[in-house]
C-alpha cells in the first residue's frame, strides 16, 4: 500500500485576509526580487510570506518509460477535491497509463497536485501531493489562481526525479504517446488564438515594463499544455504567482482578461525572464472547433458540444446531442455515453469513444466521486 506522509502543516492566520492588501504589496516586492536577484530561494521566500509550511505528500509511481531517459518529463496536474475536478482527473489518468509507456513517449512518472490543503478520496487511486490553496479570499471566487501558488509549492517540496515538466490540466486526454517537444532550455507550449498580448498592450505595460522589450516577445500561450525543464520552472513560477495576483489586484486587468487571466500571466512571467517557448499547433486540439485528430497528441475539452440529430453544430444553444463536461459538476458522467450523431466530426466522436472507453474500465467509476 503506498505511503502517505503527512508533514507539520501550520494553518494561516485569519488576521491575512484582513491584511490582503499588505500582502498584494509583499508580492510585488517579490516580482521586483525576480528581476534583480536570481539566486533567491523565492519558493521558500514565499512560503514565509503566507505562513504556510510543507505540504502532504504521496510517493509518485514509477514507470518504465520508453526512449531517451534525459528527454523524460513529469506530468504534473493542478486540481481540487471538488466532484468535477475528480472525474476528468480519472479519465486523464486512465489515458495516461495507457500511453504512457507506448514507442514514442517520453512521460514519465505522474503527479495530481492537489490544491485542497487535504487528502480526499483518490489519494490511493493516482500519484497526488496535497498543498495549500490561497488563504481564504485572496482568490476572489476565481479557483485557477491556485494553479501557479500550487506549483511554488510542488517544486520546493517535492522529489521530482525528471529533468522536464508537462503541465496538463485534468480535461485533457492523451490521444497518443508524446514525446517531449521541448528543445533543451526551449520550452514547447500551445499557441491559444485568444491570447493576444499586443491587443491588451497598454495592460500589458502594466506587469511588462518597456525596458524588458517589445510586447510582442509575449508569447501567445498559457501554462498548459507546456513542456519545460524543471530549473526554468522553478525560476518562472514564483514570477507567474504574484503575476497573476497583481492582474487580479488590478480592476481593468481582471475585466479584459476574466478567465483566462492566468494564462496571461504565465505569458507574461515566461518573457519576464526572458523565456521563449516553440509553439507547437499539433500539440493540442479543442472539439468542436478542431474537426480532426490527425498528428495531434492530447484532446482538450473545454469547450461544449452541442449538435442537432442532423450533425449540425448548434454552439451556443443546447443541442439535441450534447457533450458538456460542466453537465457534471455533482457527479461523473454515466457510462457509455451515446455517441453523436452522424455527420458530427471525428474529434467530437473520438472524444466520447475515449470518455467511454475510460469510464468502462475505471473501477467503481460512479460511486466513489458522487454527491
Amino acid at each position: 500500500m503506498p505511503m502517505i506522509e503527512r508533514r507539520h502543516v501550520r494553518r494561516v492566520s485569519p488576521l491575512f485576509v484582513v491584511f490582503g492588501l499588505v500582502f498584494l504589496f509583499a508580492a510585488y516586492n517579490l516580482l521586483q526580487m525576480v528581476m534583480h536577484n536570481k539566486s533567491l530561494n523565492l519558493g521558500a521566500a514565499v512560503t514565509d510570506a503566507l505562513g504556510i509550511s510543507d505540504p502532504l505528500t504521496r510517493l509518485p509511481e514509477k514507470t518504465a518509460g520508453t526512449g531517451n531517459p534525459g528527454l523524460r518529463y513529469h506530468v504534473a496536474v493542478t486540481a481540487t477535491s471538488a466532484f468535477y475536478s475528480q472525474w476528468q482527473c480519472r479519465i486523464m489518468y486512465y489515458w495516461y497509463k495507457k500511453v504512457r509507456d507506448m514507442p514514442g513517449s517520453d512521460m514519465g512518472n505522474f503527479t495530481r497536485i492537489l490544491h485542497s490543503g487535504s487528502p480526499d478520496n483518490l489519494m490511493e487511486e493516482m500519484p497526488t501531493f496535497v498543498v495549500d490553496p490561497l488563504p481564504d479570499g485572496l482568490d476572489r471566487g476565481y479557483i485557477v489562481l491556485n494553479r501557479p501558488w500550487a506549483f511554488v509549492q510542488w517544486l520546493e517540496s517535492a522529489t521530482i526525479e525528471e529533468e522536464y515538466i508537462l503541465m496538463a490540466e485534468p480535461d485533457h486526454i492523451f490521444v497518443r504517446p508524446l514525446p517531449n517537444l521541448a528543445k533543451g532550455s526551449r520550452p514547447a507550449g500551445y499557441p491559444f488564438f485568444y491570447i493576444k498580448p499586443a491587443d491588451h498592450k497598454n495592460i500589458i505595460r502594466k506587469f511588462y515594463p518597456r525596458e524588458k522589450g517589445p510586447v510582442t516577445d509575449i508569447d501567445p500561450i498559457g501554462n498548459s499544455p507546456v513542456i519545460i525543464q524543471k530549473s526554468i520552472l522553478e525560476e518562472i513560477a514564483p514570477t507567474w504567482m504574484n503575476v497573476s495576483l497583481r492582474m487580479k489586484d488590478d480592476p481593468e486587468t481582471d475585466k479584459a482578461f476574466g478567465w483566462v487571466l492566468e494564462m496571461y500571466a504565465y505569458a507574461v512571467a515566461s518573457s519576464l525572464h526572458k523565456v521563449k517557448h516553440i509553439l507547437w499547433k499539433d500539440f493540442m486540439l479543442q472539439p468542436p472547433w478542431d474537426l480532426e485528430v490527425g498528428k495531434r497528441f492530447i484532446i482538450h475539452y473545454t469547450y461544449g458540444c452541442d449538435y442537432s440529430r442532423k450533425g449540425e453544430l448548434t454552439y451556443g444553444k443546447i443541442g439535441e446531442w450534447r457533450f458538456d463536461k460542466r453537465s457534471y459538476l455533482n457527479g461523473p458522467p454515466p457510462r457509455n455515453l451515446s455517441l453523436p450523431p452522424p455527420g458530427v466530426p471525428e474529434s467530437v466522436v473520438r472524444l466520447v469513444k475515449m470518455v467511454n472507453e475510460a469510464t468502462a474500465n475505471i473501477p467503481r467509476w460512479e460511486t466513489i466521486n458522487r454527491s
